[in-house]
């Protein structure tokens, strides 16, 4: 069924400062348009910042709102579809597009407009940090040394490659830290970690330019995955880094992993938290999972998610 005999009002919203987003606003739109998805509001937004303004508003009154961006875009966006229930129509345009990769939805702009035209429907869950939604993953220690390390230049030029030589970049300048995990629901016991490298929750299966967050990981499972890291010595992290890719490093002896629906995260000292590839908060937080919380057009041969409850 065509995607525009279920959305009569179709908004079009580009973060044209993504990594290709300023070179396919304008051919996003005329795709869109040729597959006869009932176009209203089009918007490139040049200036990011006001990206959440510009979402917040066609959501209101269109009951679909494509996005075109990288997966920081997209985390900014579900704050204000998820509470309204507007679907999410997804053009992978970053450098990383894990959203877009545990949701097999294809990199190419032509194969992520046919999935806007003729995919289904699903709905998928969130994780929560505070009151902001996030799609992927929520970390602190490594991965926030590795955003501030990844810069606009280094997407541009290099793309997911870049994802590598920031990682070598700032794990030369870590600082361990100390955390406490507690679980309010009791599944589990409080735990006391010293002299970390990471700490990381996973609402999805891929961060990082297609890491896995664990081999059971989805983003359809009404759960967290939790797991941290010692900074121990080189020759485990070598380790641990070769099982990044199939999620596997969870089950290396030194690495904790655990599932849970809640989490509450301290760190001494303080921590920044990376959300999705961007920087937003500090520790402490409290973490949960939102079950079903996004409504999100994927390709009709997707399996990552499917419809749980009733869409329109």
């Amino acid at each position: 069924m065509a995607a525009e005999k279920r959305f009569d009002r179709v908004a079009l919203v580009v973060n044209s400062g993504s990594r290709s987003g300023a070179a396919t606003y304008e051919e996003a739109r005329r795709r869109l348009g040729d597959l006869g998805v009932p176009l209203g509001e089009c918007y490139p937004v040049a200036d990011g910042t006001r990206l959440p303004e510009v979402v917040a508003e066609v959501a209101d009154h269109h009951d679909l709102v494509v996005v075109g961006g990288g997966d920081g875009t997209l985390s900014t966006a579900v704050d204000h579809l998820a509470p309204r229930g507007t679907a999410l129509g997804v053009l992978p345009l970053g450098t990383a597009n894990d959203f877009a990769r545990t949701l097999r939805i294809p990199f190419d702009l032509a194969g992520a407009c046919e999935t806007i035209a003729h995919g289904k429907v699903v709905d998928v869950d969130l994780g929560r940090i505070g009151d902001n939604y996030f799609v992927n993953v929520a970390s602190i220690g490594l991965s926030v040394g590795v955003t501030q390390a990844l810069t606009s230049r280094m997407k541009r030029r290099l793309g997911p490659l870049a994802y590598p030589l920031a990682a070598a970049r700032a794990y030369r300048a870590h600082r361990p830290f100390r955390a406490r995990l507690s679980f309010p629901d009791g599944d589990h016991a409080p735990m006391d970690l010293d002299d970390l490298l990471q700490v990381a929750v996973g609402n999805g299966r891929h961060y990082g330019g297609g890491n896995v967050v664990s081999p059971s990981a989805g983003i359809d499972d009404d759960t967290l995955d939790v797991y941290a890291i010692p900074r121990g010595s080189l020759r485990d992290h070598l380790s641990i880094a070769r099982l990044l890719r199939s999620g596997h490093f969870v089950r290396h002896r030194n690495v904790v992993h655990v599932t849970t629906r809640r989490l509450n995260l301290h760190a001494e000292p303080e921590q920044a938290v990376n959300v999705d590839g961007e920087v937003v908060a500090s520790t402490p937080q409290e973490f949960a999972v939102q079950r079903n919380a996004l409504v999100v057009l994927v390709p009709q041969e997707s399996d990552a998610a499917r419809l749980d409850t009733h869409h329109r």
